[in-house]
């Protein structure tokens, strides 16, 4: 290995350099391996991150590494490819971590691991979603519903949750539309709610979006007509980036909401410690409704979790240093009855 480290940080986005900018003030040598990807890379801005308002993802991370470097921690460029325990993880064995940067493999030893690898957005199968994604094709109204406001928008049925994401997306602008698409047919509840708040109704499947100058003008029924939007919501398949855990024996869990599967999450502790002793998660890989502000606060806390426990092994340690070196010397008595 080429060198130990108190924790490796696997995911340098909004989680992994949170955790590791505490890690790294906290006075431990902490690595964070990124591979470059991060989920929100489509975006033009990321939004409700206090103080950072309107910031490009880009630029965030910039800072983050910036800041994290500023305390003596390294961050490198490179794709994790498993991880391995050294010795029995109960007794603070730590971790092999296989990792290219570019350069060839290489791998890294750690005492703990914290896994922040988050998620992959799986688009429903309609062509021209994938390639404006992020732009006028998006999710969350959190995250761009301010900068669609008033806007033409439609939200394409692709889950059960269609009708809940209507009505978010209803209180944002007057003009909503929702494709129903291939999802079964609304309750009659749904349908009274949708005329209640003026959401039209458009039956049949989405075969495509048309798009001008750039911009998303419509969505393409199969028959051929064009309903007019500006934006389009659509519910991905959130899928957790857990390779690296898997490696280690932590299978994703299913997600559910209304019976129906969001996607998929690694299991951890309120502290986000997952099953495997000594890996801690954070962020989307753990939470998939984290938004950026939410998955750095995982981040830190799991970072103060993890210093907690390394502090906890090494009070251990150190008392047992501590009595071996005031053990009892054994001291000769002499006995006179040997004498008589």
């Amino acid at each position: 290995m080429d060198e130990t480290y108190d924790v490796v940080v696997v995911g340098g986005g909004a989680a992994g350099l949170s955790g590791a900018l505490a890690l790294a003030r906290a006075r431990r040598s902490v690595l964070v391996i990124d591979a470059g990807t991060p989920r929100n890379a489509p975006a033009g801005h990321v939004h409700n991150y206090l103080a950072r308002e309107g910031i490009a993802p880009a630029d965030l991370l910039a800072a983050g590494r910036a800041e994290v470097t500023g305390y003596g921690g390294d961050v490198v460029t490179g794709r994790v490819t498993g991880a391995e325990p050294l010795g029995d993880p109960e007794e603070g064995g730590g971790f092999r971590v296989l990792f290219g940067d570019g350069s060839g493999p290489r791998s890294v030893g750690a005492r703990r691991l914290l896994v922040t690898t988050g998620l992959v957005d799986e688009l429903p199968d309609v062509p021209g979603l994938a390639e404006r994604w992020g732009r006028d094709v998006l999710h969350c109204p959190y995250c761009h519903g301010w900068e669609v406001r008033d806007r033409a928008i439609g939200v394409l049925a692709s889950s059960p949750l269609a009708a809940h994401q209507a009505q978010l997306f209803r209180q944002l602008s007057a003009d909503v539309t929702l494709f129903l698409h291939q999802v079964p047919a609304l309750s009659p509840e749904e349908r009274e709610q949708m005329a209640a708040r003026d959401v039209r109704l458009v039956e049949g499947e989405v075969v495509g979006l048309e798009v001008s100058d750039d911009r998303l003008t419509g969505i393409r029924l199969r028959p051929g007509e064009v309903i007019p939007v500006q934006a389009l919501a659509v519910q991905p398949r959130f899928i957790a980036r857990a390779e690296v855990l898997t490696s280690l024996g932590l299978l994703p869990s299913d997600m559910e909401m209304g019976g129906h599967v969001l996607g998929t999450y690694v299991a951890a502790d309120p502290n986000w410690a997952t099953a495997v002793p000594g890996v801690w998660v954070a962020g989307n890989v753990a939470d998939l409704r984290a938004q950026v502000i939410s998955a750095a606060a995982a981040g830190m806390n799991a970072a103060a979790a993890i210093n907690a426990d390394l502090i906890a092994e090494e009070v251990r340690h150190a008392v047992a240093a501590h009595r071996r070196r005031h053990e009892p010397v054994g001291v000769l008595v002499s006995d006179d009855r040997a004498a008589d």
